[in-house]
């Protein structure tokens, strides 16, 4: 910068950092040092000069359906590097490749001839197709084949997952699709159709005369024919009786795990696990409810010597995720289903499908781009999008307001696409806490001389409802001795009972008091 004027470096990036360069940086510094230094990867794709029409149109349709930028095709290049070249090649084959387009119709892309010194060190040329992604559309060649680069391979689009990309490009709209296996209004619920009647003209402020099937039009929930209404999809799994016959993935699936991560086999941890059916407002109601049941609150004792009581996470958060994955998730991919997943120190929220573009994990704070508009505002008269307006801004402000850690969005594609979002809860400064089951019985006076090591052990006997010795230390990080001192020192404030037995048996077990007296049956 001079003076006062601002000025921009638009070069390519450092010679020395190739993994910065994207395909333009690539195409318009094209020179032989440049075609064999970038071996093939999510940019490049290396073809000798015989590679036939057919397969070169394969490729053009690969790279217009790879996100973020497409890429390049290098022709008459070898796998190795070694630059073979096309001036041996017949014009007439040249010609074939430079008319290309006609296989793949739809696939942007521009060609051009580099010199370069071929093998034997004699002048040469190659041909590089920059190829440019496309976002309004699937890109297929004329035999209705289409492709997708995954790092350095072509991979063949299956028909689920090319209509899965159509239906994020805006070519389809899946929730406004006619449905079988359902008969109107017989197979929908009588009282959820008349709730939504009730409060679609209320809200609208309309008159009585509005009948179920005027609302259900009005709202693209279906249509009139001949034979009177008929409902798409959005409509059924708003009402229908069993959503599950037109989408079989249309559930809620509810895991709670001991721990911080996801077992298997024999070493399965999962201590709850709900599978919530039926019309979807009534799936997020009862999922809420059961969410609430599994949350943890926890007391802790403020500076004006009374207790304050908190839930891992707030409600309106975990509530506003729910509706996120119900309106947002891709119902194209109907034998999959939702899971809220809980962990000791987190909750995660997955759905299927991708982010509706131009929507990303960088840009979810700000973006608002519904996959199910339809669904979405038919929710809206059952009052549960009233925070998915508010959006994902309003999830990120409560969670920093109760000092927790902003929600993370994230997409993986795991063979099909699925967008997650994971609430992390205060799990380290919890230590301090103790739950509110137990806190009930303990005086401030005694709640404030508990130690650390207290706290945690009384939080496990929450869940856990006993613990030996042994375990004990194992919770709080400490050796039988330590752990024994603790439990001792617990049973002599009063908060916890031991069953009879030798000090040392593991089937001498430490409770909570919890009955009217602070004892339990059995137990001193």
């Amino acid at each position: 910068m001079s003076g006062n004027q601002l000025t921009f470096d638009f070069s390519v990036p450092l010679d020395e950092l190739p993994q910065l360069w994207t395909p333009d940086d690539i195409f318009n510094d094209l020179d032989q040092h440049t075609i064999q230094r970038f071996k093939e990867d999510s940019r490049i794709e290396r073809k000798k000069a015989r590679i036939s029409q057919k397969d070169l149109a394969d490729n053009l349709s690969m790279w217009t359906n790879s996100q973020p930028a497409g890429g390049i095709i290098f022709i008459g290049v070898d796998d190795d590097g070694g630059v073979s070249g096309c001036k041996r090649v017949e014009q007439e084959h040249i010609n074939q490749l430079e008319t290309v387009r006609r296989l793949c119709p739809d696939a942007r892309f521009e060609l051009k001839r580099v010199g370069v010194a071929n093998k034997k060190n004699e002048p040469d040329f190659i041909i590089a197709v920059r190829v440019h992604y496309r976002d309004d559309k699937l890109v297929e060649t004329t035999d209705g084949s289409a492709f997708v680069r995954e790092g350095d391979q072509k991979r063949k689009l299956t028909e689920a997952e090319k209509r899965e990309i159509r239906l994020n490009r805006g070519e389809l709209d899946v929730e406004s699709e006619r449905i079988a296996g359902l008969k109107y209004p017989d197979d929908f619920d009588p009282i959820l159709l008349d709730q939504f009647r009730l409060n679609y003209i209320s809200k609208r402020r309309l008159t009585q005369s509005y009948s179920i099937s005027d609302i259900l039009c009005l709202t693209k929930l279906g249509k009139k024919n001949k034979l009177g209404f008929e409902p798409n999809l959005a409509c059924a799994l708003l009402f229908a009786k069993d959503p599950r016959i037109v989408a079989p993935g249309a559930f809620i699936r509810i895991i709670r795990y001991d721990g911080i991560e996801e077992k298997f086999g024999g070493k399965l941890n999962n201590v709850a696990d709900r599978l919530i059916e039926g019309p979807l407002s009534r799936q997020i109601a009862q999922a809420d409810e059961f969410i609430a049941s599994q949350i943890r609150n926890f007391t802790r004792l403020g500076p004006d010597g009374k207790f304050s009581t908190n839930p891992e996470y707030p409600r309106s958060v975990w509530l506003e995720a729910l509706v996120n994955a119900a309106v947002h998730r891709s119902y194209n991919l109907k034998n999959m289903n939702i899971f809220v997943k809980m962990f000791e120190d987190k909750l995660i929220i997955e759905s299927p499908g991708a982010f509706m573009p131009p929507t990303t994990a960088g840009t979810v704070f700000d973006a608002h781009n519904p996959r199910n508009p339809n669904l979405m505002w038919a929710l809206y008269y059952f009052d549960y999008v009233q925070c998915a307006f508010e959006g994902t801004r309003r999830m990120r402000q409560e969670m920093r307001d109760a000092n927790l850690p902003d929600p993370r969005f994230a997409q993986k594609q795991v063979g099909t696409f699925q967008v997650s979002v994971t609430l992390e809860n205060d799990q380290e400064h919890r230590k301090q806490y103790v739950r509110t089951e137990a806190a009930a019985s303990i005086n401030p006076d005694l709640y404030a001389s508990l130690t650390e090591s207290e706290k945690i052990l009384v939080n496990y006997l929450a869940d856990q409802d006993k613990v030996n010795v042994t375990d004990a230390g194992l919770v709080i990080g400490r050796d039988w001795r330590a752990a024994k001192k603790v439990l001792d020192s617990l049973h002599g404030k009063k908060i916890i009972s031991q069953s009879a037995g030798k000090a040392r048996s593991r089937h001498r077990f430490y409770y909570l008091r919890r009955d009217k007296l602070g004892l339990r049956r059995g137990v001193d």
